[in-house]
């Protein structure tokens, strides 16, 4: 096998776990099917379970057929370049057997390392490549993609980096965040800059305010043990996902879409961001659980862990100065929706004041799940001799009937093979981030009052209105008009 080009080894750890299997095995089928595996590509997953080469072969077939996946020639030919090496990742022996595989299998130049493990075992796996000689790019390349979290707080986050940097550069380091690679959340980017129409308003002397939603129905789902020691929905969420919306929002036009000139842009808008007062943290900062948390199993007595945050930020640069930022997420909420409404200032006279119920700012609402859509809500004369008005909407769905979309991980596995890191964050990403939300988790660790509670079902606590202080501003809930349900 010649792993020259974009030929490569992908080396999957943790390869018998839910991440492996639901999203990363299939997204890599879907590149081998659209071709973009090179011929001698190989897949070779490790982990515990003592599997050999044909049964796991065996197993992610059944996986895939099990999920509709038809038992052809594609198939067959996909599950031709798995391989599995068995092991414990805490052993040396392990790391030589690696070595071994990587070269019996003629991919010393080229290979992707997908850390699909426990962020406790990043350091740990790293020094194993290190010390097996497998980190060293003599004649190709190694990369190597680490899930958030990254750290549980900035001084770990620097800790990680500091020890990542003794074996790799940053140019290896592939800090995936799926929800970057939704296709909803990268139009943004097109919406931004490939629309001269927006331009002109999208900044503070037009736009009043911008909300940032990502609503769960589902609760912990198993995984409360794991949920209630990460940190809940402020690291789990909105460190990570709603602030990179944020910044795609907020930044300046890059130079290109070269991935430093993107990331420059990025970093630009978090060290942008205006320090949260920590004298009136209850007013810009939510905290809540949903009623029943406390009973899940592995949810520890006492938990102050919260399933949903509501957060006011400002970013402080020549465009945005002044205009409140609203991010909220939370779990067992009303409806599973995942969108950012930008709320346009009113016209300066309200000539139609007298003739309308109510005076309405124009929307920009943009859905990222489930619509994938683009709507502008605007006023328009209601037919007939009276001059009365209503809002109506400008619809946009961004996929046409029968498009495929791509999966988050398709295209983020991709651009690992292709050495594109745009969609990926860069380590003072990581660290502006962590400085955003690091004062309000030490104040509401500081706090000993509990979150506030919510009912399973409804839109969060009703004390997350008063993050809008006096104004008369409210949460959208929904893409529709306010007329609509909305």
């Amino acid at each position: 096998m010649s792993c020259g080009g974009v030929s490569h080894a992908y080396v999957i750890f943790g390869a018998t776990g839910n991440l492996a299997t639901a999203k990363l095995l299939p997204a890599l089928f879907q590149l081998h099917g659209m071709g973009h595996l090179a011929a001698d590509v190989e897949i070779l997953g490790c982990g515990r379970t003592p599997f050999t080469r044909d049964s796991w072969r065996a197993e992610v077939r059944k996986l895939f057929v099990d999920s509709g996946v038809a038992e052809d020639t594609l198939l067959d030919s996909f599950i031709q370049r798995l391989d599995y090496l068995s092991g414990s990742l805490k052993e040396a022996v392990f790391y030589e057997a690696l070595h071994s595989w990587v070269r019996d299998n003629g991919c010393e130049n080229n290979v992707i390392f997908y850390l699909s493990v426990s962020p406790d075992l990043y350091v740990e796996v790293t020094e194993g490549l290190a010390a097996a000689g497998l980190l060293q790019e003599e004649s190709g390349w190694r990369r190597m993609v680490i899930e958030k979290p990254f750290g549980h707080d900035l001084q770990s986050a620097r800790d990680l980096q500091h020890s990542l940097e003794a074996h790799l550069k940053e140019e290896q380091i592939y800090r995936i965040d799926h929800y970057v690679g939704k296709e909803a959340v990268q139009n943004l980017l097109v919406l931004r800059f490939a629309n001269l129409i927006l331009e002109p308003l999208w900044n503070r002397h037009y736009i009043d305010h911008v909300q940032i939603t990502h609503a769960e129905t589902v609760g912990v789902d198993g995984r409360a043990s794991y949920y209630d020691n990460s940190g809940g929905a402020m690291r789990d969420m909105i460190q990570s996902h709603l602030l990179q919306v944020l910044a795609l929002l907020a930044m300046e036009p890059p130079v290109s879409l070269e991935a430093e000139a993107l990331r420059d842009e990025k970093v630009k808008v978090l060290k942008s961001i205006r320090p949260v007062d920590l004298s009136q943290l209850s007013s810009q900062a939510i905290r809540a659980q949903y009623a029943g948390y406390q009973q899940e199993k592995g949810v520890a007595a006492g938990s102050h862990t919260e399933t949903y945050t509501a957060l006011k930020l400002y970013v402080d640069n020549w465009r945005w100065r002044g205009v409140p930022f609203y991010l909220r997420t939370g779990k067992c909420l009303k409806e599973r929706r995942s969108m950012v409404a930008v709320c346009f200032k009113e016209a300066p006279v309200q000539l139609f004041q007298e003739r309308t119920a109510g005076t309405h700012p124009n929307w920009l609402l943009i859905g990222i799940q489930p619509e994938d859509a683009v709507r502008l809500e605007i006023s328009a004369k209601i037919p007939g001799l009276e001059m009365r008005t209503r809002q109506i909407v400008m619809d946009a769905s961004v996929g046409s009937p029968g498009e495929r979309k791509a999966e988050a991980y398709e295209e983020l596995l991709l651009d690992v093979i292709q050495g594109d890191r745009s969609l990926f964050l860069r380590y003072d990403e990581v660290k502006a981030a962590w400085s955003v939300v690091d004062p309000v988790m030490q104040g509401w660790a500081n706090d000993e009052q509990p979150p506030l509670q919510y009912p399973q079902g409804s839109w969060g606590p009703k004390a997350a209105e008063k993050i809008f202080g006096e104004t008369a501003r409210e949460w959208r809930h929904t893409l529709r008009c306010n007329g609509e349900g909305g």
